[in-house]
């Protein structure tokens, strides 16, 4: 029994080390990664209603690791857009889905970061926080996948607070409107100009927008058709309950994702001026594969189905997502970004969609991060 005491005491106290030491110095140095800034044809200045700066980080999983890297991260963005004068009063950026998803990290281990998958770094938060998993295991009853689900509660706060900070502080500092990506809380809303979030509550993939003025505005986008991979741990919203902002450069509906392919989202927002979609395509290469069909709910009545198989995923996108059903919505102009990088095992896919007065635009890709700008 003395030897079975020792024993548990020495993997303890092995543990304790583990769990609270290791250099930060072995992480890289925090890179941009800029390797296409564009202005889509401007627009003669006495003709724009306003414009949409589309940035496309390229995220690394080191930049998640503390909210400072987080934030000059993405400032490298807006000063970048800045510099080339694409910032203006009447300037709204759109960030992509799950950027602040990956703040689950946030000061955590660096190994965390350097995981060889995203199994294995979920493990370590498990392995370095046991109590905190254990309090909040039980809230996540509801959720097939209970270790994502408890770990996403368990770190709800801190993600709310890194998220929403970074981004108060970037849209007043550079005076623009801000789309701000997506990022999964439970059940957050927006009191006192703070993002609050009930930890008993769904999961949802969120977004939210930001002001010039310090403000988040008060109404929550949630993501009303989450895919496949989602189902186990994020809730669906109604789609019905999508909102449309109206802001000074026109009235502006935002979709997160998948919600871009489906009728109802588009009816949600009719008679906006400019619809803004952030996406996240996971696996390397993924929209250059055939097309598989609809992800998560089942396809809309007006998708040929005789196209799966046959066409690519990026020309899906392009037929059944923004390109093809903006006109549903009574919008002109649409805009849709993707989120890129090196995310343990996930991959990324995806550059960006530029459409004004109903017409998809040329837009050069970026092989990495990228700055697009489109006067409407």
């Amino acid at each position: 029994m003395k030897k079975f005491v020792i024993l548990i005491l020495s993997v303890f106290v092995i543990w304790a080390i583990w769990a609270n030491t290791e250099s930060w110095s072995t992480l890289p140095e925090m890179a941009p990664n800029i390797s296409h800034v564009e202005n889509l044809i401007p627009l003669p200045i006495d003709s724009l209603q306003g414009n949409v700066v589309g940035i496309q980080p390229y995220m690394l999983e080191s930049d998640y690791l503390s909210e400072t890297r987080f934030f000059q991260k993405l400032e490298a963005y807006y000063q970048k857009a800045k510099e080339e004068g694409y910032l203006s009063s009447n300037t709204i950026v759109l960030l992509p889905e799950y950027l602040g998803t990956w703040l689950v990290i946030l000061d955590e281990k660096p190994s965390v970061a350097k995981a060889s998958s995203l199994t294995w770094a979920m493990a370590q938060l498990v392995l370095t926080n046991p109590f905190e998993f254990i309090k909040h295991y039980p809230l996540s009853k509801n959720e097939e996948d209970r270790i994502a689900s408890t770990l996403f509660r368990m770190k709800a706060n801190q993600m709310a607070k890194a998220y929403e900070r970074s981004f108060l502080t970037l849209s007043k500092k550079y005076q623009v409107f801000t789309a701000a990506g997506s990022i999964n809380l439970p059940e957050p809303q927006v009191i006192d100009n703070q993002i609050i979030v009930k930890k008993e509550a769904p999961l949802y993939n969120s977004s939210f927008l930001f002001g010039p003025d310090g403000s988040i505005y008060p109404t929550v986008i949630k993501k009303a058709f989450p895919i496949d991979s989602e189902k186990p741990f994020i809730a669906a919203s109604s789609p019905a309950a999508i909102p449309s902002f109206e802001l000074p450069m026109g009235k502006v509906g935002i979709l997160v994702c998948a919600d871009s392919w489906y009728p109802e989202a588009y009816e949600a927002i009719k008679g906006v001026d400019l619809v803004l979609v952030n996406s996240y395509c996971a696996v390397d290469g993924a929209m250059d594969v055939p097309w598989a069909g609809y992800n998560g709910t089942p396809a809309p009545h007006d998708v040929s189905l005789n196209d799966i198989g046959k066409i690519s995923e990026q020309e899906a996108w392009k037929k059944y997502a923004l390109p093809g059903r903006l006109g549903l919505s009574g919008a002109k102009h649409g805009v849709n970004v993707f989120l890129r990088g090196e995310l343990w095992d996930l991959g990324t896919d995806g550059q960006p969609f530029f459409i004004r007065k109903g017409t998809l635009l040329l837009s050069q890709a970026a092989e990495k991060g990228g700055i697009w700008n489109m006067d409407y």
